[in-house]
């Protein structure tokens, strides 16, 4: 009897991973970075010990102007090269008994852009081909700029992968499927792991010394005192600052691209249906036509025309993909989030500013 493997809940990164996944996506920045991790799957826990980046691979671009579908197999190329480089890779690995598992890749972001076909197709490909328990690892190198460590890992769900592999994406297909938008990934938690070595190096480091525990008896005696440069207590009016968050601009404009690019795709699948309803119209129409002729040939005992000649005569036009449309609609909540995060701050002190305002002033 095989043993029945417990679905995969968590992800441990090892620090020095990190580190390194850290400064291919910063060298590589804004161009995006990817690589291998390896590892081992422990009881449900995807340890990656080790990760080597992927070389670029330069194929021909294509156009984003047109109203095509996209094409599943547009990056095979890449997909395929990077398997076989990252299959001679840790063929290497293994000879030194280094972990040779492979346990997923990772790619970087920029303000949380990843939600694309290629992220998409990458991960498919993992899952299906290499193996089923593996995880993308995204990196964010704008919003880990900001001092807090950006770095997420995401699997396709069941659903979305089993309407992927049969391309079922049609409106009738993801009703009966009820794959939406929100089922495209599954997030799972990330723990950043040091050795016990590293550990104890860092408890030998010297830490700087504390902060006085008396506080000064009035703001000149703490603008005189040694800690005035280095400690928390030094007032810091750029707190109290009502400017938006920087990265506030450059986001609202990545999530108006994600509402064009999805107002485009709805435009796509409105002009469909409205060709659609043409060509049914015409149809019944020939059908109404056809029937009232058969009606007279029959009464005038004529052999009868076929009925069913409307299929050689008319051609319905093919329903496009909503795999795009979903994406967008994914992308779109991904900016929407990170907007809310970036004001949330800023609105709290805007609201204290303004409960302290006189009648009549107005906030500057």
């Amino acid at each position: 009897m095989a043993e029945v493997q417990s679905p995969i809940a968590a992800v441990k990164v090892e620090a020095l991973v990190v580190m390194k996944i850290i400064k291919h996506c910063n060298q590589t920045f804004p161009t995006t970075a990817t690589g291998a991790l390896v590892g081992m799957d422990i009881e449900g826990t995807l340890e990656i010990t080790n990760s080597f980046p992927f070389p670029v691979v330069e194929l021909p671009t294509e156009s984003h102007f047109d109203n095509a579908a996209p094409n599943p197999a547009a990056s095979a190329p890449r997909v395929k090269a990077n398997a076989a480089y990252q299959a001679e890779m840790i063929r290497m690995v293994r000879e030194v008994n280094v972990d040779a598992n492979s346990v997923g890749w990772y790619t970087s972001a920029n303000m949380g852009n990843f939600v694309n076909m290629n992220v998409i197709e990458n991960q498919f490909f993992y899952q299906k081909e290499l193996n089923e328990r593996t995880v993308a690892l995204v990196h964010d190198v704008s919003r880990s700029a900001q001092g807090s460590l950006s770095l997420r890992a995401f699997r396709l769900s069941a659903k979305f992968v089993e309407a992927f592999k049969e391309n079922k994406f049609s409106s009738e297909d993801l009703q009966k499927s009820t794959v939406r938008y929100q089922d495209i990934f599954d997030e799972l938690p990330v723990e950043i792991h040091n050795s016990h070595l590293i550990t104890s190096f860092i408890h030998q480091l010297q830490t700087p010394s504390a902060a006085p525990t008396d506080l000064p008896p009035s703001l000149a005696a703490l603008e005189a005192s040694p800690y005035s440069k280095s400690s928390i207590l030094t007032p810091n009016f750029d707190n109290l600052a009502l400017n938006i968050d920087p990265y506030l601009e450059k986001n609202c404009d990545l999530l108006l691209d994600s509402i064009e690019a999805h107002n485009t795709e709805t435009n796509n699948y409105q002009y469909y249906q409205r060709v659609l309803g043409r060509e049914q119209q015409k149809i019944n129409n020939w059908k109404q036509k056809r029937t009232q002729e058969n009606a007279t040939r029959a009464a005038l005992k004529q052999p009868l025309l076929p009925e069913d000649e409307w299929q050689r005569l008319f051609k319905l036009p093919a329903e496009p993909s909503r795999l795009e449309s979903m994406l967008n609609t994914r992308q779109v909540e991904q900016f929407s989030r990170q907007v809310d995060a970036f004001v949330s701050a800023t609105t709290g002190k805007m609201f204290a500013a303004k409960g302290n305002l006189l009648p009549g002033e107005v906030a500057k």
